[in-house]
């Protein structure tokens, strides 16, 4: 039990406020130099009038697939589940980042707007009108669909209204075991010092009756955190023979609320959530130590300005007004939502054991790769590529246990972007350095969200003796890339290994990536040069005639690359370009891309997020095709294929097409040239543009419709890439067990 008081606000509290506040001018100053920074770039030669949908726009339609999938019912129940967690969790990072930094713009005032070729209101306004359905259908899968299925699997989510009193006294007392000491009751007054919102923190708004004041003037608000940080989402209940129970943490401090403000009558409560700018404000411009920058930059980003309000859509208009009074926010700042929010707790959503409700396994390929201990003598012989999570990362870790422990190696040099809590190839890598072997790491430490994490291991891999590089300014590191030095007869052999995606075991088993091993020196060579150059800070003396890296000749040559095509269908030669990535945002590639389907050349993309492009308008781009797939796997692989003549060259690459990939980015596209590979690469994305049941075809009209094609045969690509490598493993097995034959 609380007593009545004034409100709670500690003096740590009216600090943050007001730190807050005052870092405001501050923040827009500096975020003003930043778009400078990133306006410096003009895209010269773009067609005239060239149709090009807002990044933004197209992001949150991308979204919306994802969202699509919670309500498929060829996805197993719990797997609806987790795309309403991925969606949420999505829409959070959004706010925190891109809304966030139009709302910045918009603070900035008119000169950064003058630079702008969009106005960041009009956005804003578009955001919150495809928000509002959203966010709407988001709540009519939950409560329509997913607790009736729920339901029938004897899965029940409860609220207090429907339990009986034995779940009443259980509640109740856990309320007062477990909640009491993280709720903070906090009466709301007007022209008082206002609490500070924790960012993506849940809170119940009440509206209140003082019984001791005469009925004019008796309606009081407050607020109350749902401590859900500390405690489950998803609270069991007693439950009998094959029923489960649940109530949600909201549902259950919304019950007990009234013990804490003795002498009022609850009258209503609805819950909010607010989200605050994450963006780290360093200005790239300027000389200092970024990596003491980048920690002080995390410190504020817990205060960071409100990007978004969210509230129960049934809150009643005067309440919301209180609201955004109380917490001086833009009534833009407010988006409607359901009953909950913060609905990427979904992901801790028990599954009781249930295991049908889940996708069936999958299991990793290729876990014995280099279990012989014979990984160099491996890679020797042949390029090898392997795709996650289809195959296991395991043969990754094991190349740098061999590495640590030859003691023919001498050197290792790695990127790192993100990493994560745990890693068994930087643990491999400090028991290298204790081997002698001088071990190199460049730390990118302006990995969004995992700065942190990034820097703590850096400091690690520090204090056991190895060599850390940090990020430097203008620039971000993106590549992922090894190499390991080895002597073998006297002479310095380099083995490579690049990737599409991050050295992070945790991610390689949800993102869809490749990996090339390969002791090719042509490719090993410009990896050192890049490394160098990382190391350095010195451009390096000759050219990348091999990879394309970022900042030096990736964008050239892709234009190139594409120029070439648009003259081979111009002279009548068959001519195609097929492109996989993640994100098309830039708009010079964009409006090369346009001119070569105008020339007559064939374009077939698969793009999974942003594609501001627009194919498919008669007469302009009905040459293009896009797909978009969003399954079981988070596609992230990069493929660049060019029909050049014939010889179909083919890259894959850790690079977007946007144009900070572009233009501000350590990138590399790393070409394949083992013929079977290659193949192999060819198949995976035929395979995928033929799917005709995770497909989405993205056209001008943005309609997120299905692809549905093939008649009767399903084609499923994850799945059937899946088994395309489980036959090309016992196809490998056989022949190796035919050559052991006498």
């Amino acid at each position: 039990m609380h007593p009545r008081s004034e409100p709670v606000c500690t003096s740590q509290n009216y600090t943050l406020v007001h730190a807050s506040y005052r870092t405001t001018r501050v923040r827009v100053d500096i975020f003003t130099n930043m778009l400078k920074f990133s306006l410096r770039s003009k895209s010269p030669d773009l067609l005239p009038d060239m149709p090009y949908e807002h990044r933004d726009i197209s992001w949150l339609k991308f979204n919306y697939r994802v969202l699509q999938e919670a309500k498929d019912l060829q996805v197993p129940l719990m797997e609806r589940i987790k795309f309403l967690a991925i969606y949420s969790s999505n829409l959070d990072e959004f706010f925190r980042v891109r809304v966030a930094n139009h709302r910045n713009i918009l603070r900035a005032g008119k000169k950064p707007l003058n630079t702008l070729s969009y106005d960041p209101r009009e956005i804003l306004k578009e955001i919150r009108t495809i928000l509002n359905e959203q966010l709407e259908e988001f709540s009519l899968i939950f409560h329509e669909q997913i607790v009736p299925a729920l339901k029938q699997e004897k899965i029940y989510i409860r609220t207090a209204d429907q339990l009986n009193q034995e779940k009443i006294e259980y509640i109740e007392k856990y309320f007062e075991d477990n909640c009491l000491p993280y709720v903070q009751p906090v009466l709301l007054l007007k022209d008082k010092i206002r609490p500070f919102l924790t960012n993506a923190s849940l809170y119940l708004t009440l509206q209140l009756r003082d019984l001791e004041r005469p009925l004019d003037d008796n309606i009081r608000y407050a607020i109350v955190k749902i401590p859900s940080e500390h405690l489950p989402r998803f609270v069991h209940l007693p439950s009998s023979g094959k029923k489960n129970h649940l109530i949600m943490l909201d549902d259950l401090v919304r019950h007990n609320v009234a013990v804490l403000f003795p002498g009022y009558e609850v009258l209503a409560s609805y819950s909010i959530k607010l989200t605050r700018d994450a963006e780290l404000y360093i200005d790239d411009e300027y000389s200092g130590d970024l990596v003491e920058k980048i920690k002080k930059s995390i410190a504020k980003r817990s205060i960071g300005l409100t990007s978004r309000l969210v509230y129960d859509r049934k809150m009643p208009e005067e309440m919301l007004s209180f609201l955004i009074e109380q917490f001086s926010l833009d009534p833009l700042d407010c988006i409607a939502e359901g009953r909950y929010h913060n609905n990427f707790d979904f992901f801790g959503f028990p599954d009781f054991g249930k295991d049908h409700l889940k996708n069936q396994p999958l299991p990793p390929l290729q876990a014995g790769l280099f279990a012989n201990g014979q990984a160099f003598y491996e890679i020797s012989r042949q390029d090898i590529l392997l795709m996650y999570p289809y195959h296991s990362y395991d043969p990754v870790v094991e190349l740098f246990a061999q590495a640590s422990r030859d003691p023919l190696v001498t050197h290792i040099k790695v990127m790192q972007y993100r990493i994560g809590k745990k890693s068994r190839i930087l643990e491999h890598l400090i028991d290298a350095v204790k081997q002698g072997k001088q071990i190199t790491v460049f730390m990118e430490i302006k990995a969004r969200f995992d700065e942190e994490e990034n820097l703590r291991w850096a400091e690690r891999l520090e204090q056991a003796g190895i060599t850390v590089h940090y990020s430097f300014p203008g620039l971000k590191v993106h590549s992922k890339l090894a190499v390991i030095r080895r002597m073998e007869k006297g002479t310095p052999v380099n083995y490579s290994y690049l990737s599409t995606g991050n050295f992070n075991e945790n991610t390689a088993t949800l993102y869809s990536d490749f990996g090339l091993f390969t002791r090719d020196e042509r490719l090993a060579s410009e990896v050192m040069r890049m490394f160098t150059f990382i190391e350095t800070n010195k451009r390096p003396k000759k050219s990348f005639d091999n990879l394309l890296v970022g900042n030096f000749n990736l964008r050239a040559d892709l234009e190139q690359l594409i120029r070439d095509e648009i003259a081979e269908a111009e002279s009548g030669r068959p001519a195609f370009i097929k492109l996989k990535m993640n994100a098309l945002q830039d708009k010079q590639m964009i409006s090369l891309i346009y001119q070569a389907a105008q020339a007559g050349v064939k374009v077939d993309m698969i793009v999974r997020g942003i594609c501001s492009l627009k194919p498919g308008i008669p007469g302009y781009s009905d040459n293009i095709r896009v797909i978009s797939i969003v399954d079981r796997y988070l596609e992230h692989a990069r493929i660049y294929w060019f029909h050049a003549a014939g010889k179909d060259l083919t890259y894959l690459s850790s690079a977007d097409w946007m144009q900070r990939n572009l233009s501000y980015r350590i990138e590399a596209a790393f070409p394949i040239y083992d013929l079977s590979i290659k193949s192999q690469v060819h198949s995976i994305f035929n395979i995928q543009f033929s799917d005709n049941v995770k497909a989405r075809i993205i056209d001008h009209e943005r309609e997120n419709e299905y692809q549905r094609t093939g008649g009767d045969i399903a084609m499923q690509s994850q799945i059937e890439t899946y088994y395309m490598y489980k036959r090309l493993a016992e196809q490998k097995a056989l022949a190796e067990e035919r050559d052991e034959l006498p």
